[in-house]
């Protein structure tokens, strides 16, 4: 990605986002990322925030129609600014900035295009006041923009273990109409070919069933009728992957290192362990799209706004992996 521009939302303006943004800057690693970073969002918050959190960066204003990106670097703060009627530095999050976090995103895709960037990050954003149930999430929000709806694949990113849920931001209620032989084929396709490209190498799978103890007393078995299946299927498509596997033992000590990637059914089946493994030393891909969408592994932490306390690993990582996307 020869200099071209790291795209980066802001996200929700109450949020710590442009925090550990200031932080991660500050980090050597950081520093040396020669692709320069372009921020969509407030560049009055930026400085309001910045005034008060004791951070000295200088800022470039930017416009989209003449955003020459060729000439970009990261000597200063780049910024196309999106205007955001906001009284106050910090305050809660509502419906009140649904319009700001939409023209952030409509602007990041058209900058996206004109720079031929291929790597979009998001700062977190409240998917319950933004997106209001017309979305599951901003993994499928992006994806639908696009017009690449349903070909989305969530991935939760760590160098040594990831995991990848088949469904998505769902309800449980809804998950099971969902898993499909065709989905999880897809997925996994769409997963090793991520880490054929970015890694060169043929990934480990482990997928869960999702049954506990991958039974069931019912008739029809999901993990008789649709996973074994899918998994043959891979298999003839050379395609290392083993399972189904019980979500209560799959994540033990003794069985992460057989694995690059577990997939497990639905989101949390996968994401609290490895949460709880690795706390939020992970990035959240998006594949599937024309470009990766990455962003953080948090949300906006109001709680923690002003107070300057918060943790810049997973930006640190999302930067970091941004700069290898070509």
């Amino acid at each position: 990605m020869k200099n071209k521009p790291i795209i980066i939302i802001a996200g929700e303006p109450y949020s710590i986002f442009f925090e550990i943004f200031f932080k991660s800057l500050k980090k050597k690693t950081i520093k040396n990322i020669k692709n320069p970073f372009l921020i969509i969002g407030s560049k009055k918050l930026l400085i309001k925030q910045m005034k008060i959190l004791k951070y000295k960066f200088k800022i470039e204003e930017l416009n989209l129609n003449s955003l020459n990106s060729s000439k970009l670097n990261n000597k200063k703060i780049n910024i196309i600014n999106v205007n955001f009627s906001h009284k106050k530095t910090f305050d809660k999050i509502t419906s009140k900035s649904n319009s700001y976090i939409k023209e952030c995103c409509d602007i990041a895709l058209k900058t996206l295009k004109k720079t031929s960037s291929k790597v979009l990050i998001n700062g977190p954003i409240s998917k319950k006041n933004f997106l209001k149930n017309k979305y599951p999430g901003m993994t499928e929000y992006f994806a639908s923009k696009v017009g690449k709806k349903d070909q989305e694949v969530m991935l939760i990113f760590n160098k040594k273990l990831s995991v990848s849920p088949i469904t998505t931001h769902f309800p449980l209620k809804k998950i099971f109409n969902k898993i499909k032989v065709k989905k999880i084929v897809k997925n996994t396709i769409t997963l090793n070919n991520f880490y054929l490209k970015y890694f060169s190498k043929r990934p480990e799978f482990g997928i869960t069933g999702l049954n506990p103890h991958c039974e069931s007393s019912e008739k029809y078995s999901e993990e008789t009728e649709i996973i074994t299946p899918a998994i043959k299927i891979l298999r003839r498509k050379k395609i290392n992957i083993s399972g189904p596997y019980p979500s209560d033992t799959i994540f033990l000590k003794k069985n992460l290192k057989r694995f690059d990637v577990v997939i497990g059914m639905y989101h949390d089946q996968v994401l609290t362990p490895l949460k709880t493994i690795y706390g939020f030393d992970a990035i959240n891909i998006t594949l599937g799209l024309p470009f990766l969408r990455i962003t953080p592994d948090h949300g906006p932490n109001m709680s923690m706004l002003g107070k300057n306390k918060s943790n810049p690993e997973s930006l640190i990582n999302t930067l970091e992996f941004a700069k290898k996307i070509k």
